[in-house]
C-alpha cells in the first residue's frame, strides 16, 4: 500500500506519514477472537523493570492469531476481511471456513477480500497458501516459517518480511532469512508462500514524539548525561567524552563491536551462514 503524507499544517504533521489503510475493514473486531491484554510496562512477574523505556500507550486487545493453521488442514478458507492489528506490524486476515469457523491468519502481500487460501502438506504454489517446506520449490519467498514441527510459525512474521527456500537436502531444508543468515529447518515444517503484508511499514515516518508515546514507548536518555551511579558513561563536566575505550551498557557489559549472543549448541549447529561472518563466527563442520 502507498504511504500517505499529510498537509504540513504544523510541526507534527510536517515530517509525518502513515501507511494507507483504505483497504482494511472498517468493521469491529471479532469478539470471539480477541482477549484482554494487560499492561506490563516492561515489568516481569516480580514487578521489576526488565525492559526499560516502556509504559503508557493506548489500550489494546490481543488478537488470537492462528500461526499454525494445520487444524484446518485440507479445508479451503475464504478471506472475509483484512484488518489492522496493534500488536504487530503486519496486517491480519479474517478467514472463514465452510463449517462457519473463523480464524485470524497473518495476511500475505497482495491478498484481497474474497481470495481463497488452503493449508495442507502439499498445495498449489499460490500466494497465501501454506504447506510443508519440502513441497515448495527453491527460490520461492515464504513467511511465517516454523522452526519445529507443529509449533506454529516463528520466523519472518513482521511487515514485509520474507525468507527464501535455498534447497532441500535429506531431512533438512536451507532457508535464507531476512537477515541473510542461512539456517537449517526440518523439511516437514510449514511455511506460508509469499511476503508478509504491509510492506510499506518501514517507509512511514513517525513525525512526533506523541505518536511514539501512543505506542507504549517512553523517552530514552543518553548515558553520558546521567550521573556515574546511573550509567558507566555518566559524570564529567559539560559535554565530555565517555572516558573509556569502548562504550558499555548501563550494567557494565561491552556494547558495540562485541558479540552478545549466548552459546546455544542446539541452535548454533543449525546455522550454516551467519548474518555477519567474521573472525569469531561459528563455522559448521
Amino acid at each position: 500500500m502507498p504511504v500517505k503524507i499529510y498537509k504540513r499544517n504544523d510541526a507534527g504533521r510536517r515530517q509525518m506519514s502513515v501507511v494507507d489503510r483504505s483497504v482494511l475493514a472498517k468493521k469491529p473486531t471479532e469478539k470471539r477472537l480477541i482477549t484482554r491484554l494487560n499492561k506490563k510496562a516492561g515489568r516481569n512477574n516480580l514487578g521489576r523493570i526488565t525492559c526499560r523505556q516502556r509504559g503508557g500507550g493506548e489500550k489494546r486487545n490481543y488478537r488470537l492469531i492462528d500461526f499454525d493453521q494445520t487444524a484446518k488442514s485440507g479445508i479451503p478458507g475464504k478471506i472475509a476481511a483484512l484488518e489492522y492489528d496493534p500488536n504487530r506490524s503486519a496486517w491480519i486476515a479474517l478467514v472463514v471456513y465452510p463449517d462457519g469457523d473463523k480464524r485470524y491468519h497473518l495476511a500475505a502481500h497482495g491478498s484481497k477480500v474474497g481470495d481463497k487460501m488452503l493449508t495442507a502438506e502439499k498445495t498449489k504454489i499460490k500466494n497465501g497458501n501454506r504447506c510443508q517446506i519440502q513441497n515448495i520449490p527453491a527460490g520461492f519467498e515464504i513467511f511465517n516459517v516454523e522452526l519445529k514441527p507443529k509449533k506454529g510459525g516463528q520466523m519472518a512474521r513482521s511487515a514485509g518480511s520474507r525468507a527464501k527456500v535455498v534447497s532441500t537436502d535429506k531431512d533438512m531444508a536451507q532457508i535464507q532469512l531476512p537477515s541473510s543468515e542461512i539456517r537449517l529447518v526440518p523439511k516437514i515444517c510449514f511455511a506460508t508462500i509469499g511476503v508478509a503484508a504491509n510492506i510499506d511499514h518501514s517507509n512511514q515516518r513517525i513525525g512526533k514524539a506523541g505518536r511514539v508515546r501512543h505506542m507504549g514507548r517512553r523517552p530514552q536518555v543518553r548515558g553520558k548525561v546521567m550521573n556515574p551511579c546511573d550509567h558507566p558513561h555518566g559524570g564529567g563536566e559539560a559535554r565530555n567524552s565517555i572516558g573509556m575505550k569502548a562504550p558499555k551498557t548501563p550494567w557494565g557489559a561491552l556494547a558495540l563491536g562485541v558479540k552478545t549472543r549466548k552459546k546455544n549448541k542446539y541452535s548454533a549447529k543449525l546455522i550454516l551462514k551467519r548474518r555477519k561472518p567474521g573472525r569469531f563466527s561459528r563455522r559448521r563442520k
